[in-house]
């Protein structure tokens, strides 16, 4: 079993004399050099890229939880040193570095406007784009992206069900509208059907039953459900994503005074006080201080405690007893009294700063700008696509496939500024 999870789809003869690498590390060299890597440093993480050379990017936040996540496989080895299914370290960094590089531009805007062009073909995901980066598009290898190991490609999927099992209805389109409602167009958490032979390579291994179970999803509301289960390594990974947004887009936010102390004492420092957490008891006034302290050294200290106390408290924990592969039947939880403290910081930064108005103004442009590039391309596919993409798309359309996932994907991977310089050459006099 060990053996298969090291398998990649094809068996590349590479010229590496003398190379000792594990499989683990290999794929993380391959991510650190793949192109759509380097792409994030021009992508938004939650403030615009320019604004400001303090904001962080989707690198520098890649890079973080990379960080966080080594910390917290530090931890559960030293917690659990029977536990022999643990990522490698290498591995898990692969997870942390690559797990937002199929975010398009825009950030979520740029989510909801490729999902809305994409709904009767397929939808678009993040997380979805990411495993079609790194299993098919980068040009690595001749279609099987960068060639990766079963196991780390398992990781990357957060969401083991297709999109068009998990979204049962979308909203209607009134074409009298000139713009879409977002939250009309959240998308559905899965993978994309293009992409089903990757998806079923990569769990080739388990058993007919784990198959099944790993797929299963819960109905949320009228539109969506959602999937249930990961493998320990995406839930680590997982965890070390959240901790980074919580805490760390928490940190930008205060140090450009764009969330002030009024900000935290009106909705975090009563959320937080509900608890009625023994370690919040100890420490939510110093934390208090010293984030909102005109010395950024305190600050940076407060931050540091705060990341130091999500990972120390995290544990494996079973997932589902009716799994049979143990890197399937675990995962990595925090106790509830941390796991609410996370909740609500992660539901301050995104009350008072994703939906903050000036915010959604910036993600509503971005959003239809996409849209008009998205119909430019759709309009003359063979004239205004790149060369390479207008070869895709042939193919595609010689086979009777999917087109318009072709045009997604070129969209898909611009950083902002390219996607706004391609929006001023298609549309702006010069």
């Amino acid at each position: 079993m060990r053996q298969d999870w090291q398998a990649r789809i094809i068996n590349q003869q590479k010229y590496r004399p003398n190379d000792n690498r594990s499989p683990w590390q290999v794929d993380r060299s391959r991510i650190i050099h793949a192109a759509a890597f380097r792409r994030l440093q021009a992508k938004t993480q939650i403030m615009g890229i320019g604004l400001n050379d303090f904001y962080r990017t989707r690198l520098t936040h890649s890079l973080e939880v990379a960080q966080i996540g080594s910390g917290l496989l530090r931890h559960l080895q030293k917690q659990h040193p029977d536990f022999a299914y643990f990522p490698s370290g290498s591995l898990l960094e692969t997870l942390c570095l690559a797990h937002d590089i199929g975010h398009p531009p825009f950030g979520h805007g740029g989510e909801i406007a490729l999902n809305y062009m994409m709904r009767t073909h397929g939808g678009f995901e993040g997380n979805a784009q990411t495993l079609r980066i790194v299993a098919k598009l980068e040009p690595y290898s001749n279609g099987y992206g960068m060639n990766l190991t079963r196991r780390t490609l398992l990781g990357f999927i957060k969401y083991p069900a297709f999109i068009h099992d998990v979204w049962h209805t979308m909203p209607d389109t009134n074409p009298q509208n000139t713009f879409i409602k977002a939250d009309d167009w959240r998308p559905a958490k899965g993978l994309y059907l293009d992409d089903r032979a990757i998806f079923e390579w990569v769990i080739a291994p388990l058993s007919n039953t784990d198959k099944t179970l790993l797929s299963s999803h819960q109905k949320v509301d009228q539109f969506r459900s959602r999937t249930q289960f990961k493998s320990i390594d995406s839930a680590i990974m997982e965890l070390a994503d959240d901790i980074a947004y919580a805490v760390h887009d928490l940190e930008d936010a205060i140090a450009t005074e764009v969330l002030t102390l009024a900000d935290w004492q009106d909705h975090a420092l009563t959320e937080l006080v509900k608890l009625d957490s023994p370690w919040l008891n100890r420490h939510l006034d110093s934390l208090s201080t010293r984030l909102f302290s005109c010395y950024e050294y305190e600050r940076k200290d407060a931050i540091g405690e705060l990341v130091n106390t999500f990972i120390i408290n995290a544990s494996v924990s079973l997932q589902n007893k009716d799994f049979e592969s143990e890197i399937l039947q675990y995962t990595v939880t925090l106790p509830d009294e941390f796991a609410e403290i996370l909740n609500v910081l992660k539901h301050f930064v995104f009350t008072r700063l994703i939906r903050d108005p000036q915010m959604q103004q910036v993600e509503f442009k971005g959003q239809n700008l996409l849209i008009a590039l998205f119909t430019a391309f759709a309009s003359d596919p063979l004239r205004l696509l790149p060369e390479t993409a207008q070869e895709t798309w042939q193919v595609e359309a010689d086979k009777g496939g999917n087109t318009q996932r072709v045009i997604c994907d070129y969209l898909a991977g611009m950083s902002d500024e390219y996607a706004y310089k391609t929006y001023q050459r298609l549309f702006l006099p010069s």
